[in-house]
C-alpha cells in the first residue's frame, strides 16, 4: 500500500549555468532530496521569486508540512554589516536573499518546522539579527573534520558528542543572533549547529548532511529526526 509523505519545500537556488540547460537554472542538490526521500518525505522545489505572490507563502505552503533551507552562494552582506564586500563574497543574488530572508521570517512567525543546511544556517542567524564573517582563512571547504556537540540535543538528530562531518564554506557565524541555541562548533571554534532557543521548530547545521548521509547513518539521521519530528505532529 501506498503511503501518504510527509512534504517538504525547499527553496530552490538560482544557479548561473547548468550544464544541461541552455540557461540558467534554478536547483536543488540530488543529494539533499535522496536523503529527505529516504527519511520518508516528498520534497518539492519553490521558485524563490521578491514580488508579492512569492511572498505569499501561507498560499504556497499551504498543504506542506516542513521546510527545507539549503546551502548556496554567498548573502549580500550589506544586510548584517556597514564594512566593504571582501572579494572572495560570490553569486550574490539580491531576489535569493529577499525570498529566503522572507521565507525564513514567515516561517518563525507561524512555527513552521525549519531546517537550514549551511547557507541556510547563515540566512536564518541574519534574519534573526546576528551578523557573518565574510570570510575566514583557513576556510572549512572541501572539509571532512569533527565537530564537537556541545550540547545533546536531539533536534539535530544526533545523540553523540562528536560528529566526523563534510563541510563547504568559507563564511561563518560572527555573532550568534538573540534567540539561537549553539549546539555544536568545529575546533577552531566555528558555529556548526544552533536550534531556536525558545523555537523548537528552528533547527540549522553548518555542514552539509546530504553530502555522506547514503554511507554514513549518523548523518541521515539529521533528516530522519527532522522528518519524524514532522509525523509525530500530525497525528
Amino acid at each position: 500500500m501506498w503511503c501518504v509523505r510527509t512534504r517538504i519545500a525547499i527553496l530552490g537556488r538560482f544557479a548561473h549555468s547548468v550544464s544541461c540547460l541552455r540557461h540558467p537554472g534554478v536547483v536543488v542538490s540530488r543529494p539533499i532530496l535522496e536523503s529527505l526521500w529516504r527519511a520518508g518525505a516528498e520534497p518539492l522545489m519553490l521558485l524563490p521569486i521578491d514580488e508579492p505572490a512569492g511572498m505569499d507563502w501561507s498560499s504556497r505552503l499551504a498543504g506542506f508540512d516542513g521546510i527545507v533551507m539549503p546551502g548556496g552562494a554567498d548573502l549580500n552582506p550589506t544586510r548584517y554589516t556597514d564594512e566593504p564586500v571582501d572579494p572572495h563574497v560570490y553569486d550574490v543574488d539580491d531576489v535569493q536573499d529577499a525570498a529566503d530572508i522572507s521565507l525564513i521570517q514567515w516561517a518563525r512567525h507561524h512555527e513552521f518546522p525549519l531546517l537550514a543546511v549551511c547557507r541556510g544556517l547563515q540566512v536564518l542567524n541574519v534574519a534573526m539579527g546576528g551578523t557573518l564573517e565574510q570570510h575566514f582563512d583557513p576556510t572549512h571547504q572541501h572539509l571532512r573534520h569533527d565537530v564537537a556537540i556541545t550540547t545533546a540535543h536531539d533536534l539535530i538528530g544526533i545523540a553523540k558528542e562528536s560528529a566526523n562531518v563534510s563541510c563547504h564554506h568559507h563564511q561563518r557565524v560572527a555573532r550568534v543572533a538573540d534567540g539561537l541555541t549553539v549546539v555544536a562548533r568545529a575546533a577552531d571554534g566555528t558555529v556548526e549547529a544552533v536550534v531556536g532557543t525558545h523555537e523548537p521548530n528552528i533547527v540549522a547545521v553548518q555542514w552539509h548532511p546530504e553530502d555522506t548521509s547514503a554511507a554514513d547513518p549518523v548523518q541521515q539521521q539529521v533528516f530522519d529526526a527532522f522528518v519524524q519530528r514532522l509525523v509525530d505532529a500530525a497525528r
